[in-house]
């Protein structure tokens, strides 16, 4: 596939654009690149791509005639297709966002369909729904962002110094988290000291719980007692403001 790579080059055409225009990932789009030839893509993805090169077979790519028109003319076809792949209603409404945002929505979108679609087993469905509960929790806990923040450092894709948060406070979740992860990586903690600590992280959790439960039910009760003082049978529409209300100066009451 050097020769696709090579045509691109070009052209001037980069793999982010081409990958938005071909509505896949960055990474998918360098594991077709990879391929050695266009018959090994899936189909709607190397008809896609000749389309947009005006060719009918990956043999004529050899023949191209790449001039100043040739590479307005794919520069435009290229932009147009963007914009459509951005605005794409079979993923979501995307009316609102600015450039930045759709970009990014798209291309989390992109990657997690990639991923399913090489990948259908339980583990990466499960990781997905760890994901969908992460991204549900992101504003109860700073230190999530912090999270993230280090990974992306981790992984090369963030300068190392970048602080786009509280930089004190990111600083020093990543310096411990770092801590904790060389310590992982070189088993340097007794399995009995790890087994008190998860011990530990069991019963904080189950702390969390049982509070969270016990929110629920004495809400219930509030709720219930609010119903019963107004002689309603149930919460509906209509009386909702005024059941809130009720509820509010219960809970008043036993301040």
């Amino acid at each position: 596939m050097s020769k696709v790579s090579s045509i691109l080059s070009k052209i001037g055409v980069s793999k982010v654009r081409l990958a938005k225009y071909l509505g896949v990932s960055r990474q998918m789009l360098y594991n077709y690149l990879a391929l050695d030839s266009l018959e090994d893509w899936p189909s709607e993805k190397a008809t896609r791509l000749l389309q947009l090169l005006e060719v009918k077979s990956e043999k004529e790519l050899y023949k191209l005639n790449i001039d100043g028109e040739y590479i307005v003319k794919i520069d435009n076809k290229l932009n147009e297709g963007v914009k459509v792949a951005l605005s794409g209603s079979n993923i979501i409404d995307l009316k609102g966002f600015n450039r930045k945002e759709v970009e990014v929505i798209t291309d989390i979108v992109s990657i997690l369909k990639d991923k399913l679609r090489e990948d259908h087993t339980k583990d990466t469905y499960n990781t997905f729904v760890y994901l969908y509960h992460y991204l549900q929790s992101m504003e109860t806990n700073k230190e999530l962002k912090y999270l993230l923040a280090f990974i992306s450092k981790l992984m090369g894709f963030t300068e190392p110094k970048e602080f786009i948060y509280n930089s004190e406070q990111q600083f020093n979740f990543e310096a411990i988290i770092f801590s904790a992860f060389m310590l992982y990586s070189k088993g340097g903690a007794s399995r009995s000291k790890l087994s008190d600590t998860h011990k530990r992280f069991v019963a904080e959790i189950n702390r969390k719980h049982e509070e969270k439960l016990s929110r629920t039910q004495e809400l219930t009760a509030v709720k219930e007692q609010a119903l019963k003082e107004l002689g309603y049978a149930t919460l509906t529409e209509d009386n909702g403001k005024e059941v809130l209300e009720k509820i509010a100066e219960i809970q008043s009451r036993g301040a």
